[in-house]
């Protein structure tokens, strides 16, 4: 394990254990990947970074075979031990290893959500998680991402993301820009207010913009891709965080 990769799979264990109070259930990433893949019974699907298995649950209880897999232990015990579905399994498994831990053509579609591709260390890494996608993919498959929109972060040096808040927890998240670096730093605090306690922590970033996306993309072998601004399908551009993609 790089020594990037270290830091953020210390960074994921210090708030495992409140990683669904901070990153609830979304059902309309459910929605989405429901309309893209034309309904979700007898599908075959991976969900890379699956966390706590929130989705990759839903999935299966919509009739989905799924696969979850994620490197951090501390989330897949959590998973395994709180979504417990027999059309579910989850696996320790990284991003970059997709064609020696998966058969080619195994998969009706991969998605991976959660800004988790920005994990890696350079675009030529993005590139060949891309093409593992692509070669576990069925012919005709989908991909589904969602990362945040680098461009609107970069191009008007926004440093501090909205608070999470809950009757527990605080989770502050601000961003450290370099206009000289293809990366930057995520700084978080998480605020356990019954212990009046803040975990802090730092992990670097890719800084991936929606047009080296898309040359990675296509790179890949992907085709028909399509940019929103959200999971109802809003079109791409402007000041909004989230980048949805679908592509086959």
């Amino acid at each position: 394990m790089t020594v990037l990769a270290d830091k953020q799979n210390i960074f994921y264990t210090s708030i495992s254990k409140y990683y669904s109070e901070i990153f609830p259930y979304n059902p309309m990433q459910l929605t989405f990947a429901e309309a893209k893949l034309g309904g979700l019974p007898g599908k075959t699907i991976l969900d890379i970074g699956c966390a706590t298995g929130e989705l990759a649950y839903n999935l299966a209880l919509g009739g989905a075979r799924v696969t979850g897999i994620d490197l951090n232990e501390d989330l897949l015990e959590q998973a395994r031990q709180n979504k417990v579905h027999p059309n579910l399994q989850f696996q320790k498994g990284d991003m970059l290893k997709l064609e020696a831990d998966f058969q080619s053509a195994q998969f009706d579609a991969v998605i991976c959500f959660g800004n988790t591709l920005v994990h890696l260390n350079s675009l030529a890494a993005v590139v060949d998680m891309l093409k593992g996608a692509r070669t576990v993919l069925k012919p005709g498959g989908t991909l589904l991402l969602q990362i945040l929109n680098y461009d609107h972060i970069l191009d008007d040096e926004v440093t501090t993301l909205p608070r999470i808040e809950t009757d527990n927890i605080v989770f502050i998240r601000n961003y450290r820009l370099d206009e000289k670096s293809d990366f930057l730093d995520f700084q978080t605090e998480l605020v356990l207010k019954e212990k009046a306690l803040g975990i802090r922590n730092e992990t670097r970033l890719l800084a991936l913009r929606s047009q080296d996306l898309l040359i990675a993309l296509t790179e890949a072998g992907f085709s028909e891709i399509s940019l929103y601004s959200n999971f109802k399908q809003d079109a791409f551009g402007g000041k909004h965080l989230p980048l949805v993609v679908s592509c086959s």
